[in-house]
């Protein structure tokens, strides 16, 4: 399925580069306790100021709970490009943290406490969770570079990411999620005006 100018590429040494994003929508009460997995990753995440392989760390811990909460999956969607130019590679990286980003409540705020003296003890809890997950690796990964809304080969795409941090191949990493923390609610009339790419499984 390659191209022309991809075997060209390869002929002439080129390291090739992947950036993609995966969308997994989660739904039912139970889905909560995932906010609490993912914020932590984020903030593991600011104090590791960029090193790979804590952000590595943390995204197989994430792609493990979602591997063991797939009952919950509701939709997945997902989008990505090749590169031959690690600069081209990163501004595509940089283009979907934005947008992943301006995604309603995407963007946690871990300056803040968890909780403040003023919050009520009681939480409403959101019965909708989307994960966007953006990575940049060398190589190839089939699993990742194919359709990736249907159930078998999500969990395949996930297993895939895994194995790409252990295989050291990951050059980016980024986590976004919404609700962004616990107490916030993602209706479902928000998730298809935020998430309008999202395939039902």
């Amino acid at each position: 399925m390659s191209s022309w100018g991809d075997r060209l590429n390869r002929l002439t040494g080129r390291t090739r580069f992947v950036v993609c994003r995966l969308f997994m929508h989660l739904a039912g009460q139970e889905v909560a306790p995932l906010l609490g997995i993912l914020n932590r990753a984020g903030r593991e995440a600011i104090e590791a100021d960029g090193d790979i392989n804590i952000l590595g760390e943390g995204l197989v811990e994430i792609c493990q709970n979602l591997l063991q909460n797939d009952t919950y999956w509701q939709s997945a969607a997902n989008e990505g490009d090749v590169f031959w130019s690690e600069g081209e590679a990163g501004d595509f990286v940089n283009e979907l943290f934005t947008d992943s980003a301006s995604r309603y409540l995407s963007e946690p705020d871990f300056s803040q406490p968890n909780t403040g003296r003023d919050e009520p003890l009681t939480l409403p809890v959101t019965r909708n969770l989307v994960v966007m997950i953006t990575i940049a690796y060398e190589g190839e990964a089939p699993e990742l570079e194919g359709d990736l809304a249907e159930l078998s080969a999500l969990k395949a795409g996930l297993k895939a990411i895994i194995n790409l941090h252990y295989q050291e191949r990951l050059r980016a990493i980024q986590v976004h999620f919404s609700p962004a923390r616990l107490g916030d609610e993602l209706t479902s009339d928000q998730l298809l005006l935020n998430f309008p790419e999202l395939i039902p499984l």
